[in-house]
């Protein structure tokens, strides 16, 4: 998984894709009236000017090269902000890995002794960053060769933050995944996957592992750490549910977590409970009210549980399965004591998607990000005036934590000309201040300025988008143009330093980053309208967007180029069987045949959202006349495709079909795929293989043979 999988992480509604996408975006807005969410909105801030003169063009590696960041964590007394800087690591000549290892940066002297410093270096890093309550310890999730029966499983370590060595305090048999401090600091919760038996382990020695498709094998429960008694305890247990996410009560004394009967992607039935740790008594806190409930948050007052709610208005199918629904989650709160939920989703102030919130440490006001047009912005919901604020506006900014006494808070923040980078502010977000500067050497490339775009659609909906320039841009002059469509649809272009886009932007490319009706951060009218309309408006959205750029004089008519990842990538086979503008085109990951994908995707309910249900006589031909590959005879575009030999998401079938349909027709046409591989291309040499290949075919095909990278050329003779 690479940089783009942080995008996706916060985002909360699952899509066809690893990204939001987490591609590039600009800074200036033209905000539309017919889909304006926020009263008072924030100026815009202005265009983000790009850098030419005295730099260099990326290289391949230079963009694979780029750190991220992520998990931001100030300490309980403001002074400390810990943080994961994620990069590759050569720990063998011509082996490359991608590990995560542990920073720490004061909060008021970043550029004197308290400059960043990293303090974990594990053989196979570390994550999942934490401060203990009273701030003495950090804690992290690692693998590290140790003594312990378990040592080769991801096991939970702490380190005193006045110096010393780290040492893990879990030897449990199937490694922590989410864990949590109780507020006291005397435990810690944990979630791990049931253990297998010693018969399960023995015929998995000798392969005798046959697997029976959808059929539920693994749980995943709670567990409880004891510090002082050094051991770790089952508190939930059984084969009714497996443990998603929870929250500690103040107390310590009861937990909320939210579970679901399977761990299937398509699985909607994730509920809410409360488990008494005294008693042992397991409580539902929500009525039966079809819908998924996740993400629960205790107040620091113990008076309130607040939990995301998407409302489900279809039936159950006799799998006890439906659809998913193409709606925004609601912010739901529970009342502790008079077990009453209020739903306090407000569309008239917030017609947005919410996923998971912060609590302000004096439980007055709730703090979360969401995907909001261009932008990944953190909005408040204040408990006493029952009101929707934006606090944070111009970049992609995601939340971290609180000081103990909420005067600070520490968040990470991007955009277009600058990657990720860790700051902190004060609680409304009025006076940020860059501690970090994890990518200096991107100051040496040459970027390309970026500024928001709108466009009518033919029928006159307003369409937003970001139009990357050329780093060598001279007005008048028009350039080759590369249209990049997110995934999804329920996904966004959002402001987020994308390398990859910058590689072509310094090559003299234009790139457009159309967000069509589907996309996310424009309301739940717009999320729903492709519904059932995959090719339609979405479509015809995307063409109208490069036809603004022709008109603007910026794109040359005759030099486009297209691609798209997942559902851009069934955009691009669509795109190419339906319109011949394109000299180019890369579909990755993409769908091409709408009913074979139905029932080989791991989200089959995803997918009939937004075809009336599933394949039957009567939607049978919606799904066929919308498949790229039903109009394969009329594809004239070279296109180039890229596949996942383990994508569950989108199956490799979808790229076969649809190479075997253009081959056997005489198109140009070629297919790569990338063994072990699943939705996105997570290792060294597929990345570099997948950017220079993508480069070199739309630019040969666009530009000429002699457009090609250097290095692909040599390697050609």
């Amino acid at each position: 998984m690479h940089r783009k999988a942080l995008v996706t992480c916060l985002v909360g509604i699952y899509f066809l894709s690893l990204s939001i996408a987490g591609h590039v975006s600009g800074a200036q807005t033209s905000e539309p009236a017919s889909t304006s969410q926020q009263g008072d909105r924030p100026p815009a801030p202005a265009a983000i000017p790009g850098t030419a003169a005295g730099k260099h063009a990326p290289t391949l590696e230079d963009v694979i090269n780029v750190k991220s960041t992520y998990q931001a964590k100030i300490s309980p007394d403001g002074r400390w902000v810990l943080f994961a800087v994620s990069g590759w690591e050569t720990p063998k000549p011509d082996t490359h890995e991608q590990r995560s290892h542990l920073w720490l940066v004061s909060a008021t002297d970043p550029t004197g002794d308290g400059a960043p410093r990293q303090i974990t270096f594990g053989e196979k890093g570390e994550s999942s960053p934490d401060w203990s309550p009273e701030g003495k310890f950090v804690s992290f999730v690692a693998v590290r060769t140790v003594p312990g029966e378990n040592a080769d499983k991801p096991q939970l370590y702490i380190m005193r933050t006045d110096g010393g060595e780290a040492w893990p305090i879990t030897d449990v048999k199937s490694g922590v995944g989410q864990y949590a401090w109780s507020k006291d600091g005397s435990r810690i919760a944990f979630v791990m996957a049931d253990p297998l038996s010693k018969e399960e382990e023995e015929k998995q020695k000798r392969k005798d592992d046959v697997r029976v498709f959808e059929e539920v094998q693994a749980r995943s429960h709670l567990w409880i750490f004891d510090i002082a008694a050094k051991a770790a305890s089952q508190i939930t247990s059984g084969k009714e549910f497996i443990v998603k996410s929870f929250s500690w009560a103040p107390s310590g004394q009861r937990i909320a977590f939210s579970a679901a009967p399977t761990a299937m992607a398509r699985d909607e039935r994730d509920v809410v409970y409360i488990f008494d740790l005294t008693s042992k008594a397991l409580e539902r806190i929500s009525s039966t009210t079809l819908g998924t409930e996740s993400a629960p948050e205790w107040s620091p007052d113990g008076k309130t549980i607040a939990y995301s709610f998407r409302p489900n208005p279809f039936k159950k199918d006799p799998e006890g399965f439906t659809p998913r629904p193409i709606v925004n989650a609601h912010l739901m709160l529970y009342d502790v004591a008079t077990k009453e939920t209020r739903d306090v989703y407000d569309p008239t102030s917030f017609d947005n998607d919410f996923s998971r919130a912060t609590w302000a440490p004096d439980s007055k006001r709730l703090v979360f990000g969401t995907s909001h047009r261009v932008y990944y912005d953190v909005f408040e919901y204040d408990i006493t005036t029952r009101k929707y604020r934006e606090l944070s506006h111009g970049d992609s900014t995601f939340m971290g934590n609180f000081s103990r006494d909420g005067s600070r808070v520490a968040f990470v923040r991007s955009n277009v000309t600058s990657p990720a980078d860790v700051y902190v502010s004060d609680p409304e977000f009025k006076s940020p201040v860059k501690l970090t500067d994890i990518n200096p050497q991107v100051r040496e490339w040459r970027l390309g300025e970026a500024e928001v775009v709108t466009w009518k659609s033919k029928d006159g909906w307003e369409i937003e988008g970001v139009l990357i320039k050329p780093a060598n841009y001279e007005a008048g002059t028009r350039y080759p143009m590369l249209t990049d469509v997110h995934g999804g649809p329920t996904g966004a272009h959002a402001v987020w330093f994308d390398a990859d886009h910058q590689f072509w932007a310094a090559r003299g490319w234009a790139v457009l980053l159309p967000n069509p009706r589907g996309s996310t951060g424009y309301g739940e009218k717009f999320m729903r309208g492709n519904i059932p309309d995959w090719g339609g408006g979405d479509y015809r959205d995307i063409m109208a967007g490069v036809d603004a750029a022709v008109a603007r004089g910026i794109a040359d008519p005759d030099k486009l180029a297209e691609m798209g990842w997942s559902y851009g990538g069934y955009m691009t086979s669509w795109i190419v069987s339906q319109t011949g503008r394109f000299k180019a085109a890369r579909m990755g990951a993409g769908l091409s045949d709408l009913y074979g994908m139905y029932g080989t995707t791991d989200i089959p309910n995803y997918i009939a959202s937004f075809f009336n249900g599933a394949p039957t006589a009567k939607t049978l031909a919606l799904y066929l006349e919308r498949s790229g590959i039903t109009y394969a005879d009329r594809v004239t575009t070279p296109l180039l495709i890229m596949h996942g030999e383990q994508d569950y998401r989108v199956p490799v079938s979808q790229a076969m079909e649809f190479y075997r349909a253009l081959k056997e027709r005489g198109k140009t046409v070629e297919l790569v795929l990338f063994p072990r591989e699943e939705h996105g291309n997570g290792e060294w040499y597929h990345r570099l293989d997948q950017l220079r290949r993508e480069y070199n075919w739309i630019a040969k095909y666009t530009l000429g043979e002699s457009a090609q990278l250097p290095e692909e050329k040599k390697a050609e003779k």
